[in-house]
């Protein structure tokens, strides 16, 4: 099973956003870094993953899905190297869970929000999504279909 975070600054595109996007979900635009792309690349439908808000908030505030594997980047101007992924918005987080609680558990001190802070689509162990789900009040989170 995959997992990843898509991190987003909320005045751009937020989860209040994310969410009024409904089950047609939205393409993951302009990432313009080589990692974050082949994650996009590496992507399922119905992989599931963090949404992520950053610079404000600093928080993880909800659960979304791909719902269409990676295809170019509409915002590319025909640049050929970008792709996007479709997500859609699955469920809130019950308790948003912090960065700061994040780097403060032992158990996720490997995690790449922690480690890559920069990269915009990550990467997401299953035992990191699992705790992460527990901080938040996730008793029985969504799981991502199996590889």
């Amino acid at each position: 099973m995959a997992y990843w975070l898509w991190k987003s600054e909320p005045f751009k595109w937020s989860w209040a956003m994310q969410k009024d996007a409904g089950e047609a979900g939205t393409e993951w635009t302009g990432v313009r870094n080589y990692l974050a792309r082949n994650n996009m690349r590496a992507m399922k439908i119905g992989d599931k993953g963090f949404f992520y808000h950053s610079n404000e908030g600093l928080e993880i505030v909800g659960i979304a899905e791909v719902c269409a594997l990676s295809h170019p980047d509409s915002t590319a101007e025909g640049d050929a190297r970008w792709d996007c992924v479709d997500i859609r918005a699955v469920s809130d987080m019950p308790k948003p869970v912090t960065l700061k609680d994040v780097k403060a558990s032992e158990r996720l001190k490997d995690m790449q929000l922690v480690t890559s802070m920069r990269l915009s689509v990550q990467a997401v162990t299953e035992e990191e999504w699992r705790e992460v789900c527990r901080m938040g009040g996730l008793d029985h989170p969504p799981e991502s279909p199996p590889a």
